[in-house]
Protein backbone atom coordinates (compact mmCIF):
# COMPACT_ATOMS: atom_id res chain seq x y z
CA UNK A 1 0.00 0.00 0.00
CA UNK A 2 2.70 2.59 1.07
CA UNK A 3 4.67 1.76 -2.08
CA UNK A 4 1.53 2.37 -4.68
CA UNK A 5 0.94 5.82 -2.71
CA UNK A 6 4.70 7.08 -3.25
CA UNK A 7 4.17 5.40 -6.75
CA UNK A 8 1.30 7.31 -7.25
CA UNK A 9 2.83 10.80 -5.95
CA UNK A 10 5.89 10.05 -8.20
CA UNK A 11 3.61 9.60 -11.30
CA UNK A 12 1.48 12.97 -10.19
CA UNK A 13 4.63 14.94 -9.54
CA UNK A 14 6.07 13.71 -13.15
CA UNK A 15 2.79 14.93 -14.81
CA UNK A 16 2.71 18.07 -12.74
CA UNK A 17 5.97 18.77 -13.92
CA UNK A 18 5.73 17.94 -17.68
CA UNK A 19 2.26 20.23 -17.21
CA UNK A 20 4.82 23.29 -15.50
CA UNK A 21 7.50 22.80 -18.43
CA UNK A 22 4.78 22.86 -21.06
CA UNK A 23 3.54 26.12 -19.73
CA UNK A 24 7.15 27.68 -19.30
CA UNK A 25 7.38 27.04 -22.82
CA UNK A 26 4.36 28.94 -24.03
CA UNK A 27 5.11 31.41 -21.60
CA UNK A 28 8.79 32.27 -22.63
CA UNK A 29 7.98 32.73 -25.90
CA UNK A 30 4.71 35.17 -24.91
CA UNK A 31 7.29 37.65 -23.11
CA UNK A 32 9.67 37.24 -25.54
CA UNK A 33 6.91 38.19 -28.52
CA UNK A 34 6.06 41.10 -25.99
CA UNK A 35 9.76 41.99 -25.39
CA UNK A 36 10.18 42.58 -28.80
CA UNK A 37 6.57 44.23 -29.65
CA UNK A 38 7.54 46.90 -27.00
CA UNK A 39 10.90 47.38 -28.49
CA UNK A 40 9.63 48.12 -31.65
CA UNK A 41 6.55 49.82 -30.91
CA UNK A 42 7.15 52.36 -28.47
CA UNK A 43 8.80 54.71 -29.97
CA UNK A 44 6.32 55.26 -32.13
CA UNK A 45 3.32 55.35 -29.83
CA UNK A 46 5.46 56.82 -26.96
CA UNK A 47 6.20 59.86 -29.02
CA UNK A 48 3.17 60.12 -31.19
CA UNK A 49 1.21 60.33 -27.49
CA UNK A 50 3.96 62.97 -26.55
CA UNK A 51 3.32 64.57 -30.05
CA UNK A 52 6.46 64.30 -30.72
CA UNK A 53 6.50 62.24 -33.35
CA UNK A 54 7.71 64.04 -36.19
CA UNK A 55 10.53 65.68 -33.60
CA UNK A 56 11.90 62.67 -32.86
CA UNK A 57 11.73 60.18 -35.41
CA UNK A 58 14.34 59.81 -37.92
CA UNK A 59 13.32 59.14 -41.79
CA UNK A 60 15.29 56.70 -43.43
CA UNK A 61 15.14 56.37 -47.61
CA UNK A 62 15.51 53.57 -49.97
CA UNK A 63 18.47 54.34 -51.71
CA UNK A 64 16.07 54.74 -55.31
CA UNK A 65 13.63 56.86 -53.65
CA UNK A 66 10.81 57.81 -55.93
CA UNK A 67 9.85 61.20 -54.32
CA UNK A 68 11.55 61.60 -50.97
CA UNK A 69 9.60 65.11 -50.26
CA UNK A 70 6.30 63.52 -50.16
CA UNK A 71 7.60 60.05 -48.93
CA UNK A 72 8.60 62.02 -45.77
CA UNK A 73 5.93 63.20 -45.16
CA UNK A 74 3.56 60.42 -45.46
CA UNK A 75 6.56 58.65 -43.43
CA UNK A 76 4.99 58.94 -39.61
CA UNK A 77 1.15 57.95 -41.38
CA UNK A 78 3.35 54.58 -42.30
CA UNK A 79 4.75 53.86 -38.92
CA UNK A 80 1.73 54.67 -36.84
CA UNK A 81 -0.63 52.89 -39.17
CA UNK A 82 1.36 50.28 -39.26
CA UNK A 83 2.20 49.89 -35.73
CA UNK A 84 -1.51 50.14 -34.55
CA UNK A 85 -2.94 47.30 -36.88
CA UNK A 86 -0.41 44.81 -35.34
CA UNK A 87 -0.67 45.67 -31.90
CA UNK A 88 -4.41 46.25 -31.94
CA UNK A 89 -5.53 42.35 -30.83
CA UNK A 90 -3.25 42.71 -27.82
CA UNK A 91 -4.54 45.96 -26.51
CA UNK A 92 -8.39 44.53 -27.31
CA UNK A 93 -7.32 41.15 -24.72
CA UNK A 94 -7.92 41.65 -20.95
CA UNK A 95 -6.53 39.55 -18.16
CA UNK A 96 -2.87 38.42 -18.03
CA UNK A 97 -0.10 38.75 -15.73
CA UNK A 98 0.63 41.93 -13.44
CA UNK A 99 4.00 43.13 -15.97
CA UNK A 100 1.60 42.27 -19.36
CA UNK A 101 -1.60 44.23 -17.76
CA UNK A 102 0.40 47.10 -16.88
CA UNK A 103 2.24 46.93 -20.07
CA UNK A 104 -0.95 46.85 -21.84
CA UNK A 105 -2.18 49.72 -19.82
CA UNK A 106 0.31 51.70 -20.53
CA UNK A 107 0.04 51.56 -24.54
CA UNK A 108 -3.84 51.66 -24.12
CA UNK A 109 -3.14 55.35 -22.61
CA UNK A 110 -0.40 56.04 -25.44
CA UNK A 111 -2.63 54.67 -28.45
CA UNK A 112 -5.82 57.07 -27.46
CA UNK A 113 -3.52 60.09 -27.34
CA UNK A 114 -1.68 59.41 -30.17
CA UNK A 115 -4.75 58.58 -32.07
CA UNK A 116 -5.88 62.03 -30.94
CA UNK A 117 -2.76 63.45 -31.93
CA UNK A 118 -2.56 62.03 -35.43
CA UNK A 119 -5.85 63.45 -36.24
CA UNK A 120 -5.84 66.66 -34.43
CA UNK A 121 -4.46 69.28 -37.11
CA UNK A 122 -3.37 71.76 -34.18
CA UNK A 123 -1.07 68.81 -32.67
CA UNK A 124 2.60 69.11 -34.29
CA UNK A 125 2.43 65.72 -35.29
CA UNK A 126 -0.92 66.09 -36.85
CA UNK A 127 -0.35 63.05 -39.58
CA UNK A 128 -0.91 63.79 -43.81
CA UNK A 129 -4.29 62.22 -44.68
CA UNK A 130 -4.25 63.27 -48.29
CA UNK A 131 -2.22 61.47 -51.42
CA UNK A 132 -2.06 58.34 -53.06
CA UNK A 133 0.58 56.73 -50.05
CA UNK A 134 -1.64 58.21 -46.99
CA UNK A 135 -4.75 55.71 -48.20
CA UNK A 136 -2.38 52.73 -47.82
CA UNK A 137 -1.94 53.80 -44.02
CA UNK A 138 -5.18 55.26 -43.54
CA UNK A 139 -6.49 51.54 -43.76
CA UNK A 140 -4.04 50.19 -42.03
CA UNK A 141 -5.31 52.54 -39.05
CA UNK A 142 -8.34 51.34 -39.67
CA UNK A 143 -7.90 47.75 -39.77
CA UNK A 144 -6.49 48.50 -36.28
CA UNK A 145 -9.48 50.03 -35.15
CA UNK A 146 -11.35 47.42 -36.12
CA UNK A 147 -9.66 44.66 -34.36
CA UNK A 148 -9.41 46.84 -31.29
CA UNK A 149 -12.97 48.09 -30.49
CA UNK A 150 -11.95 49.39 -26.78
CA UNK A 151 -9.85 52.14 -28.87
CA UNK A 152 -13.40 53.35 -30.62
CA UNK A 153 -15.05 52.72 -27.88
CA UNK A 154 -13.00 54.74 -25.63
CA UNK A 155 -11.83 57.77 -27.79
CA UNK A 156 -13.43 61.34 -26.70
CA UNK A 157 -15.94 62.77 -28.87
CA UNK A 158 -13.81 65.26 -30.93
CA UNK A 159 -11.44 62.71 -31.55
CA UNK A 160 -13.91 60.46 -33.23
CA UNK A 161 -15.32 63.11 -35.26
CA UNK A 162 -11.59 64.16 -36.11
CA UNK A 163 -10.81 60.56 -36.70
CA UNK A 164 -13.90 60.12 -39.54
CA UNK A 165 -13.28 63.13 -41.38
CA UNK A 166 -9.45 62.02 -41.94
CA UNK A 167 -10.49 58.95 -43.17
CA UNK A 168 -13.10 60.49 -45.30
CA UNK A 169 -10.38 62.42 -46.77
CA UNK A 170 -9.22 59.44 -48.24
CA UNK A 171 -12.66 58.72 -50.32
CA UNK A 172 -10.71 61.56 -52.85
CA UNK A 173 -7.99 59.01 -53.79
CA UNK A 174 -8.61 56.51 -56.71
CA UNK A 175 -6.88 53.23 -55.77
CA UNK A 176 -4.14 52.04 -58.08
CA UNK A 177 -6.00 48.16 -59.54
CA UNK A 178 -4.30 45.88 -57.27
CA UNK A 179 -4.27 45.40 -53.81
CA UNK A 180 -4.89 49.01 -53.49
CA UNK A 181 -8.82 48.47 -54.21
CA UNK A 182 -8.58 46.51 -50.57
CA UNK A 183 -7.24 49.81 -48.69
CA UNK A 184 -10.38 51.72 -49.85
CA UNK A 185 -12.48 48.48 -49.24
CA UNK A 186 -10.82 48.43 -45.24
CA UNK A 187 -11.37 52.08 -44.44
CA UNK A 188 -15.33 51.38 -45.57
CA UNK A 189 -15.24 48.41 -43.37
CA UNK A 190 -14.09 50.42 -40.47
CA UNK A 191 -16.96 52.77 -41.21
CA UNK A 192 -19.28 49.62 -41.50
CA UNK A 193 -18.20 48.05 -38.02
CA UNK A 194 -19.28 51.18 -36.42
CA UNK A 195 -22.57 52.05 -38.03
CA UNK A 196 -20.87 55.30 -39.46
CA UNK A 197 -22.16 55.30 -42.71
CA UNK A 198 -20.51 53.34 -45.41
CA UNK A 199 -20.03 53.00 -49.17
CA UNK A 200 -20.72 49.38 -50.03
CA UNK A 201 -19.57 49.14 -53.73
CA UNK A 202 -15.88 50.59 -52.21
CA UNK A 203 -15.83 46.64 -50.44
CA UNK A 204 -17.80 45.06 -52.63
CA UNK A 205 -15.44 45.88 -55.40
CA UNK A 206 -12.78 44.80 -54.02
CA UNK A 207 -13.93 41.46 -52.79
CA UNK A 208 -15.11 40.40 -56.15
CA UNK A 209 -12.40 41.58 -58.15
CA UNK A 210 -9.97 39.45 -55.92
CA UNK A 211 -12.87 36.38 -55.32
CA UNK A 212 -14.38 36.04 -58.74
CA UNK A 213 -11.89 37.37 -60.71
CA UNK A 214 -8.11 37.49 -59.73
CA UNK A 215 -7.88 34.12 -57.65
CA UNK A 216 -5.31 31.86 -59.59
CA UNK A 217 -5.14 28.82 -57.85
CA UNK A 218 -3.64 27.14 -55.05
CA UNK A 219 -4.04 29.11 -52.29
CA UNK A 220 -3.16 32.59 -53.71
CA UNK A 221 -4.63 35.40 -55.80
CA UNK A 222 -2.76 37.55 -58.46
CA UNK A 223 -1.96 41.39 -57.31
CA UNK A 224 -4.19 42.87 -59.67
CA UNK A 225 -4.25 41.37 -63.43
CA UNK A 226 -0.78 39.62 -62.76
CA UNK A 227 0.20 37.39 -60.45
CA UNK A 228 3.66 38.21 -58.73
CA UNK A 229 5.76 35.90 -56.87
CA UNK A 230 6.25 37.93 -53.77
CA UNK A 231 4.32 37.87 -50.16
CA UNK A 232 1.51 40.19 -51.13
CA UNK A 233 -0.94 37.46 -50.76
CA UNK A 234 0.31 37.43 -46.75
CA UNK A 235 1.21 41.34 -46.47
CA UNK A 236 -2.02 42.44 -47.48
CA UNK A 237 -4.72 41.08 -49.70
CA UNK A 238 -5.35 37.49 -47.28
CA UNK A 239 -5.59 39.69 -44.26
CA UNK A 240 -7.45 42.42 -45.70
CA UNK A 241 -10.07 40.41 -47.37
CA UNK A 242 -10.58 38.13 -44.53
CA UNK A 243 -11.23 40.96 -42.02
CA UNK A 244 -13.84 43.16 -44.33
CA UNK A 245 -15.37 39.68 -45.49
CA UNK A 246 -15.80 39.09 -41.13
CA UNK A 247 -16.93 42.44 -40.83
CA UNK A 248 -19.85 41.75 -43.51
CA UNK A 249 -20.61 38.75 -41.64
CA UNK A 250 -20.97 40.44 -38.37
CA UNK A 251 -23.04 43.13 -39.59
CA UNK A 252 -25.50 41.90 -42.36
CA UNK A 253 -25.19 38.24 -41.86
CA UNK A 254 -23.90 35.32 -43.89
CA UNK A 255 -21.92 36.43 -46.85
CA UNK A 256 -21.01 33.68 -49.20
CA UNK A 257 -17.90 34.67 -50.39
CA UNK A 258 -16.47 33.91 -47.20
CA UNK A 259 -16.34 30.16 -47.17
CA UNK A 260 -13.89 30.10 -50.76
CA UNK A 261 -11.98 32.84 -48.84
CA UNK A 262 -11.45 30.86 -45.48
CA UNK A 263 -10.44 28.41 -47.68
CA UNK A 264 -8.09 29.52 -49.77
CA UNK A 265 -6.22 31.43 -46.48
CA UNK A 266 -6.07 28.11 -44.85
CA UNK A 267 -4.18 26.69 -47.92
CA UNK A 268 -1.46 29.35 -48.09
CA UNK A 269 -1.11 29.35 -44.42
CA UNK A 270 0.36 25.94 -44.54
CA UNK A 271 2.17 27.28 -47.46
CA UNK A 272 3.50 30.34 -45.50
CA UNK A 273 4.87 27.62 -42.81
CA UNK A 274 6.63 25.61 -44.92
CA UNK A 275 8.68 28.07 -46.37
CA UNK A 276 9.91 29.08 -42.87
CA UNK A 277 13.39 27.02 -42.70
CA UNK A 278 14.79 25.29 -39.96
CA UNK A 279 16.75 28.70 -38.32
CA UNK A 280 13.63 30.95 -39.07
CA UNK A 281 14.73 31.98 -42.30
CA UNK A 282 12.83 32.08 -44.98
CA UNK A 283 12.96 32.77 -48.77
CA UNK A 284 13.90 36.80 -49.68
CA UNK A 285 11.72 37.31 -52.79
CA UNK A 286 9.90 39.46 -53.85
CA UNK A 287 9.19 43.24 -53.14
CA UNK A 288 8.89 44.54 -49.61
CA UNK A 289 11.16 42.48 -48.36
CA UNK A 290 12.13 44.56 -45.88
CA UNK A 291 9.11 44.36 -43.82
CA UNK A 292 10.50 41.58 -42.16
CA UNK A 293 8.18 39.11 -40.32
CA UNK A 294 5.63 41.29 -41.18
CA UNK A 295 5.35 39.20 -44.64
CA UNK A 296 3.80 36.74 -42.30
CA UNK A 297 0.80 38.13 -41.38
CA UNK A 298 -1.67 35.97 -42.94
CA UNK A 299 -0.01 33.21 -41.03
CA UNK A 300 -0.58 35.45 -37.71
CA UNK A 301 -3.88 36.28 -38.85
CA UNK A 302 -5.51 33.01 -39.19
CA UNK A 303 -3.77 31.80 -35.97
CA UNK A 304 -5.34 35.08 -34.35
CA UNK A 305 -8.82 34.02 -35.42
CA UNK A 306 -8.53 30.18 -34.28
CA UNK A 307 -8.63 29.00 -38.49
CA UNK A 308 -5.42 27.20 -38.81
CA UNK A 309 -6.53 23.83 -40.84
CA UNK A 310 -5.99 20.40 -38.71
CA UNK A 311 -2.88 20.13 -39.85
CA UNK A 312 -1.04 23.41 -38.18
CA UNK A 313 -1.41 22.60 -34.74
CA UNK A 314 -1.35 26.47 -32.91
CA UNK A 315 1.94 25.45 -30.56
CA UNK A 316 3.60 24.17 -34.20
CA UNK A 317 2.63 27.71 -35.81
CA UNK A 318 4.07 29.48 -32.45
CA UNK A 319 7.24 28.46 -32.83
CA UNK A 320 7.96 28.81 -36.23
CA UNK A 321 6.92 32.36 -36.34
CA UNK A 322 8.98 32.72 -32.48
CA UNK A 323 11.85 31.74 -34.94
CA UNK A 324 10.64 34.22 -37.48
CA UNK A 325 10.66 36.69 -35.33
CA UNK A 326 14.06 36.11 -33.25
CA UNK A 327 15.67 35.50 -36.63
CA UNK A 328 14.56 38.84 -38.34
CA UNK A 329 15.25 41.09 -35.13
CA UNK A 330 18.29 39.57 -34.18
CA UNK A 331 21.58 41.58 -35.66
CA UNK A 332 22.96 43.84 -33.48
CA UNK A 333 22.24 46.95 -36.75
CA UNK A 334 18.09 45.86 -36.56
CA UNK A 335 17.69 48.79 -34.68
CA UNK A 336 19.11 52.72 -34.63
CA UNK A 337 21.29 54.00 -30.95
CA UNK A 338 17.75 55.55 -30.31
CA UNK A 339 15.44 52.42 -31.04
CA UNK A 340 13.75 52.72 -34.25
CA UNK A 341 14.24 49.96 -36.86
CA UNK A 342 16.82 50.24 -39.65
CA UNK A 343 15.71 49.82 -43.29
CA UNK A 344 16.66 45.38 -43.87
CA UNK A 345 15.45 41.95 -43.56
CA UNK A 346 18.58 41.19 -41.13
CA UNK A 347 19.69 44.39 -39.56
CA UNK A 348 20.80 47.36 -41.54
CA UNK A 349 20.75 46.43 -45.62
CA UNK A 350 19.20 49.77 -47.31
CA UNK A 351 19.87 48.35 -50.77
CA UNK A 352 16.71 45.62 -50.20
CA UNK A 353 14.55 48.37 -50.05
CA UNK A 354 12.29 49.28 -52.70
CA UNK A 355 11.69 52.76 -54.32
CA UNK A 356 8.75 53.47 -52.21
CA UNK A 357 10.53 52.17 -48.62
CA UNK A 358 10.69 54.60 -45.87
CA UNK A 359 11.35 53.87 -41.89
CA UNK A 360 7.34 54.19 -41.56
CA UNK A 361 7.16 51.26 -44.07
CA UNK A 362 8.93 48.65 -41.53
CA UNK A 363 6.67 48.84 -38.80
CA UNK A 364 4.46 46.40 -41.01
CA UNK A 365 6.59 44.19 -39.25
CA UNK A 366 4.20 44.41 -36.03
CA UNK A 367 1.65 42.03 -37.55
CA UNK A 368 3.60 38.97 -37.10
CA UNK A 369 2.54 40.09 -33.13
CA UNK A 370 -1.43 39.15 -34.08
CA UNK A 371 -1.62 36.03 -31.72
CA UNK A 372 -0.46 37.85 -28.45
CA UNK A 373 -4.28 39.08 -29.39
CA UNK A 374 -5.40 35.46 -27.24
CA UNK A 375 -5.04 34.52 -24.33
CA UNK A 376 -1.85 32.66 -22.25
CA UNK A 377 -4.15 29.86 -21.63
CA UNK A 378 -5.16 29.42 -25.16
CA UNK A 379 -4.12 26.24 -27.02
CA UNK A 380 -1.38 28.80 -29.09
CA UNK A 381 0.34 29.64 -25.88
CA UNK A 382 -0.05 27.07 -23.69
CA UNK A 383 0.43 23.92 -25.74
CA UNK A 384 3.83 21.94 -25.64
CA UNK A 385 6.30 23.43 -28.17
CA UNK A 386 6.29 21.14 -31.52
CA UNK A 387 8.71 21.42 -34.26
CA UNK A 388 7.61 23.22 -37.42
CA UNK A 389 7.40 21.20 -40.54
CA UNK A 390 10.85 22.09 -42.19
CA UNK A 391 12.59 21.35 -38.94
CA UNK A 392 10.66 18.01 -38.79
CA UNK A 393 11.49 17.16 -42.74
CA UNK A 394 15.43 18.30 -42.55
CA UNK A 395 15.47 16.05 -38.93
CA UNK A 396 14.34 12.70 -40.84
CA UNK A 397 11.24 12.72 -39.60
CA UNK A 398 8.01 10.66 -41.52
CA UNK A 399 5.94 13.33 -42.45
CA UNK A 400 2.61 13.50 -44.68
CA UNK A 401 3.24 14.66 -48.14
CA UNK A 402 1.85 18.64 -49.25
CA UNK A 403 -1.11 18.52 -51.80
CA UNK A 404 -2.49 21.61 -53.59
CA UNK A 405 -5.75 23.21 -52.51
CA UNK A 406 -8.60 22.59 -56.01
CA UNK A 407 -11.35 24.80 -55.38
CA UNK A 408 -14.43 23.35 -57.65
Amino acid sequence: MKKAAICLLLIYACISAAAQNKRASGLADRKLWLAYLDKIARPVLSNLAADKLKQNMPVMFADDIDDKQSRHKVAYLEAFGRTLSGIAPWLQLEGGDAAETELRGQYRAWALKAIANAVNPQAKSYLEWKGGQPLVDASFMALGLVRAPWLWEHLDEQTKKNVIKALETTRATVPVYSNWILFSGMIEAFFCKYDLGYDPVRIEYGIREFTEHWYVGDGMYADGMNFHFDYYNSIVIQPYLNTMLQVLVNTKGIYKPQEKAGKIAQRYAQILERLINTDGTYPATGRSIVYRAGVFHLLADVALNRQLPASLPPAQVRCALTAVITKTLESPSTFTNDGWLNIGLYGKQPGLADFYITTGSLYLCTDIFLPLGLPASDAFWSDTALPWSAVKIWSGQNVPADHALDLK
